[in-house]
């Protein structure tokens, strides 16, 4: 079997992607800004910047700070709006290149409405529910974090959009199964997982923290094992897919994804090293199928042998 031959076409959350590789929401601009890279219809997808109701800026700086094995950032979702995306991003994206519009907000009703202005827009195929964001009316507790909060926020924007709905769980949680179980129940078609990790960082000279905001989120290969944890728990705990993110930043690393249950992945911070990152891992797990005899790559999901004999 040559590269070429593999099938690496998924379904995921009932949306059919060309191969399980989509390149993950902040990490990826709204897809213009790596469109002159590669061509962006190789990909499965990919999941643009988180919108709100309004245009957002976000944390002054330092917001993004380099770490062993990773980076932080606390940039605090700065993005154009939802209105500014339908009117002057997405049109701009190519045909064929299938958008889940990533959604973000600080109340639940408001979190409705941005999934409900972008029902029915081309080309967005699929909501990304960012549920790892503080909760005002909750005292600032993560939606992700509270069950009860996490279900009443899924159980709006379900009712807001007939788009397949992918939630984005915290990683912040002691039992992530039972955060994906709450979202299967109010009708998620998917979940994703893991966001960045909450984490600080400090600078010993200055005795300051190294980001303006204090603490941060945690990404990049230091959380690769953490997420295939999460993601082999949760896939263990729901009948809806799994999408893997955490470290991705080869097709051996996607491999252990599918592996431990997920059946489609997101490429993040190594976009920042290499804006090549996705396509070579979409290349890399065509030459594993190749090495290997795998017909399909939907083979591997869920394949981990595992206990030992």
């Amino acid at each position: 079997m040559t590269p070429g031959e593999a099938d690496l076409s998924v379904s995921f959350a009932g949306v059919p992607l060309r191969n399980p590789v989509l390149a993950a929401s902040g990490t990826f601009g709204y897809g213009l800004e790596l469109e002159p890279f590669f061509d962006l219809r190789r990909l499965g997808g990919f999941v643009a910047k988180s919108l709100t109701l309004e245009p957002r800026h976000g944390n002054p700086p330092p917001r993004i700070a380099e770490v062993a094995a990773g980076m932080l950032n606390a940039i605090s979702l700065e993005n154009v709006g939802v209105e500014a995306f339908l009117r002057e991003k997405l049109p701009r994206i190519p045909e064929g290149v299938p958008v889940f519009a990533s959604v973000f907000e600080t109340e639940i009703d408001r979190y409705a409405e941005v999934c409900k202005r972008l029902t029915g827009a081309p080309k967005v195929v699929a909501l990304e529910l960012n549920a790892s964001c503080p909760h005002v009316k909750s005292g600032g507790i993560e939606f992700g974090q509270d069950p009860k909060v996490l279900g009443a926020l899924v159980r709006a924007a379900r009712g807001a959009t007939t788009l397949p709905l992918v939630v984005k769980l915290s990683p912040n949680v002691t039992h992530v199964g039972e955060m994906g179980r709450v979202c299967e129940g109010e009708g998620a078609d998917g979940v994703a997982l893991i966001n960045a990790v909450q984490a600080l960082d400090v600078d010993p000279e200055t005795r300051r923290p190294v980001l303006s905001n204090g603490l941060g989120g945690l990404s990049g290969p230091a959380i690769l094992p953490i997420a295939l944890r999460m993601v082999w728990q949760c896939a263990r705990a729901v009948r809806i897919p799994v999408c893997g993110i955490g470290g991705i930043a080869s097709a051996a690393d996607a491999v252990k994804f599918l592996l431990v249950g997920a059946s489609a992945v997101q490429v993040g911070t190594a976009n920042y090293l290499n804006p090549l990152a996705a396509f070579e891992v979409v290349e890399g797990l065509a030459a594993h199928c190749a090495r290997h005899g795998i017909a399909r790559v939907a083979e591997l999901t869920g394949a981990l042998e595992w206990p030992l004999p």
